[in-house]
């Protein structure tokens, strides 16, 4: 287990927390992933890396991404509403990057929300760039995504 502050620890998953994800995924986003989405997400296996942070035994944000060669592209990252902006997306994207890095992967990819100004702020932090358009890519409003990458080295000398 890693530390990542005071208060917040970043782990692999493990069975028992595939309530507390559904919960907080179903608080987190309008099209929320089925159960069964995400404890396929949660298997670590050669394709997934998926991440927990925790704080007093209690899931307070999930990373789910998968390895593509040399690219890690994260598919859903989540922080419990209660806990934002206390560090739990920090530490789980450094975490992942970190891993990435171990595994050789030099790109970190995801989509965002063009809408979703907020997490669009939060990856430029990081140092992600738009680099796509993937139009119409979700399936409850047909709203466009905005594929942003980074280098995964870079993303961790911010």
């Amino acid at each position: 287990m890693d530390a990542s502050g005071p208060e917040i620890s970043i782990r692999t998953p493990l069975g028992r927390d595939l309530p507390q994800v559904v919960a907080l995924e179903m608080r987190c986003f309008v099209d929320p992933w089925n159960s069964e989405a995400l404890e396929q997400e949660l298997a670590v296996d050669s394709l997934r890396l998926p991440l927990i942070a925790e704080s007093a035994g209690r899931v307070v944000g999930y990373l789910m991404a998968w390895k593509i060669v040399d690219q890690l592209h994260i598919l859903n990252i989540a922080a419990d509403p209660d806990w934002r902006r206390r560090g739990v997306g920090t530490a789980l994207l450094f975490a992942a990057a970190g891993k990435a890095l171990e595994l050789g992967m030099e790109e970190i990819t995801l989509e965002v929300r063009e809408s979703n100004r907020e997490a669009r702020a939060f990856y430029s932090e990081y140092g992600f760039v738009p680099t796509g358009l993937r139009p119409g890519y979700y399936a409850d409003n047909g709203e466009d995504a905005i594929i942003m990458t980074t280098g995964t080295a870079a993303l961790l000398d911010t």
